[in-house]
């Protein structure tokens, strides 16, 4: 595991250089086509050197590929999109990895999400988001606390106006329902926007009852993203309140992507899924009242 900007070089390098073969070309002759001594070309694709949205343009013009999401996706591992990301704006609260995470995000046409504690950034509600930062991170001032929060509610744009939407299959553990962050009140409306969500034909959403026992998902929650129409670009992402680590190694990616897939077998169906969300939802909504109807001192 990394930190994810290596990660992301490390898997534009190996696309540049998978392009370049599909082109015909050597590193050197690539090199020469576009002005660079050879090195420069074979410390991108290995991964150990930066490369600007301007060289990758080069690179591309260089192999004539003229595939648009292609060339969106590769500027987006390279961290230059055509335009500024909305997240640049949070940036004296955001660390880089976060901002990082976000753009993976935002490129990715699916995320397979296993949540083991709290609910997934793309599905929180504004409460909650603000309750679990102010928890987490008690440190931090209220304009942080809110800033955060923010950038949580603004990141679900992916799955509620992006078109087509970001397909997200995310699984909870029972305990992800059952914490009470914020207290009653704020978990009550969670739950009701959580049983709301899994009706959305761009969510799958299963829940992974106490009853199924220990499994693998015990070790820790991670999001598996997939990008558009290049074979063997998905990246693991391990994801924290500000930050992330990556796991990109094929054997790597291999075993989550097999501990997900047996998780969804573990875990109740859909609407299985959804009745088990309501249900708890209704039980932090009777709480509610009870501590509304509670005599004061």
């Amino acid at each position: 595991m990394e930190r994810e900007p290596a990660v992301r070089r490390r898997r534009l390098g190996a696309e540049l250089r998978r392009l370049r073969d599909l082109a015909g070309f050597t590193s050197g002759e690539a090199a020469q086509r576009v002005g660079w001594h050879q090195s420069k070309v074979s410390r991108i694709e290995t991964g150990h050197s930066s490369v600007r949205a301007e060289d990758v343009n080069l690179l591309l013009d260089a192999y004539s590929v003229r595939d648009r999401d292609v060339r969106d996706l590769l500027h987006t591992l390279a961290g230059h999109g055509h335009q500024r990301g909305w997240w640049h704006d949070f940036r004296e609260v955001l660390p880089v990895e976060y901002r990082d995470f976000i753009s993976l995000e935002t490129g990715a046409t699916r995320a397979r999400s296993l949540e083991t504690t709290v609910v997934p950034g793309l599905l929180q509600t504004p409460g909650y988001a603000r309750a679990l930062t102010r928890d987490v991170l008690p440190q931090l001032a209220p304009r942080e606390v809110a800033a955060l929060a923010e950038v949580r509610i603004a990141r679900q744009a992916v799955l509620l106006e992006q078109n087509p939407p970001l397909e997200l299959n995310a699984v909870l553990d029972e305990a992800v329902l059952r914490r009470g962050v914020g207290g009653p009140e704020v978990m009550a409306g969670q739950l009701r926007w959580l049983a709301r969500a899994a009706e959305l034909p761009q969510v799958s959403l299963q829940v992974l009852p106490f009853a199924a026992g220990g499994h693998i998902g015990v070790t820790g929650s991670f999001v598996i993203f997939s990008f558009p129409r290049i074979a063997d670009l998905d990246v693991v992402v391990l994801d924290h309140l500000t930050g992330s680590l990556c796991v990109d190694r094929k054997e790597d990616i291999a075993a989550y992507t097999a501990a997900f897939a047996r998780l969804c077998d573990r875990a109740l169906p859909c609407a299985e899924s959804a009745a088990m969300i309501t249900e708890i939802g209704a039980e932090f909504s009777r709480l509610q009242r009870r501590t509304k109807e509670a005599p004061t001192a």
